[in-house]
Order: structure tokens, then C-alpha cells, then sequence
């Protein structure tokens, strides 16, 4: 009898997977691959902002185009400075405002290849400003060592709540890697 429940429960548990791999603690993320999927396309199609270049050129692009601010907003962009890690820089979409420190975000291309939906993303610039963070790596499960400066966010001019970001990450994902 337990062996024709486990065949009968194995194809269950095994389709309830899908590509997504969850992740305990702090970080409730789960990991999607879309092979060719970088940052900025994704961005983009999630948020409907109009901004072209690499990550690190948001922040300018977005002066005089919309509002910039160290405060996260859910639907908002944050956008990393260029790094030895991060040549072109990195955006990534705030999902929740945990509280003043802690935000989780939904980002492509953070892991190669990959679409996170609510990572965390910790504050840890001595002013509480924003400018240095340090992001949850999935592949470790558990938040990276190395700070990240950041310039801010960049607000889209009709922020989304959690649900409909969540939503619409992998219908985004999916035309903004062609697929």
C-alpha cells in the first residue's frame, strides 16, 4: 500500500517543481531559467519604463524622465553601479518593502540565466541610504558576502503591488528573452 501512494504521489511532487527552486530562510525566492535573459530587457518589460542601456545608465537616463529617490517603492528599480562583478551594472524590481533595511526584489540575470522572484536584498550603507547593498545568491542559499553600490531607485511613473509583479515576471521574462 505505501509503495502504490509513493507512485502515485512521486509524479505530484515532481510536477509541483517545475523549474522553480525554492528557498528557505529570509529569502522565500524562487529561481526560474530563461537562458539569454539579462537585466535590463527584463526590467523594462515589467516595468514599462522606457529606458535603454546598460544597467548602470538607467539612473541617468531616468533624470528629467522620472523620479529617483533612496527609498524603495514596490515597482520601483533599483540600479547598481558598475563593479568588477557587474561591468555594465545591474537593475533589478523592489517586489516588497520589508522594512527600512530589507526589500525583496524580482531581477533576471543576477545567477546567468536566471529570473528571481522575491530575492532579498539587504541595506547596508552606513547612512541608510541605499547606496551599499548585498543581495541573496540562490546558488548558496543565503545572502552574499560582497556589498554592491547602488545609485538608487528609480520609481516607474504607476507603481504594482506585489501580486501583479509577481504575475507578470514570467510573462516578462518570456518577451524579454525572446521566448
Amino acid at each position: 500500500m505505501a509503495r502504490l501512494a509513493l507512485a502515485l504521489l512521486l509524479p505530484l511532487w515532481l510536477a509541483a517543481c517545475g523549474s522553480a527552486r525554492p528557498h528557505t530562510g529570509p529569502n522565500l525566492a524562487a529561481t526560474y531559467d530563461y537562458p539569454g535573459l539579462t537585466c535590463v530587457p527584463f526590467a523594462r518589460a515589467l516595468t514599462g519604463m522606457a529606458l535603454a542601456g546598460n544597467g548602470a545608465d538607467w539612473w541617468a537616463a531616468a533624470d528629467g524622465r522620472y523620479a529617483r529617490t533612496h527609498a524603495p517603492e514596490t515597482g520601483g528599480v533599483l540600479v547598481f553601479q558598475r563593479a568588477a562583478r557587474l561591468p555594465d551594472g545591474h537593475v533589478s524590481v523592489v517586489s516588497r518593502v520589508l522594512d527600512g533595511r530589507h526589500i525583496h526584489v524580482i531581477q533576471a540575470n543576477w545567477v546567468p540565466g536566471q529570473l528571481d522572484l522575491d530575492q532579498l536584498v539587504v541595506d547596508v550603507s552606513a547612512r541608510n541610504d541605499w547606496t551599499r547593498v548585498r543581495v541573496w545568491y540562490p546558488p548558496s542559499d543565503q545572502l552574499g558576502i560582497r556589498e554592491y553600490a547602488t545609485f538608487g531607485f528609480v520609481r516607474p511613473p504607476q507603481p504594482r503591488s506585489h501580486d501583479a509583479l509577481a504575475q507578470a515576471a514570467q510573462p516578462a521574462a518570456r518577451a524579454a528573452s525572446g521566448g
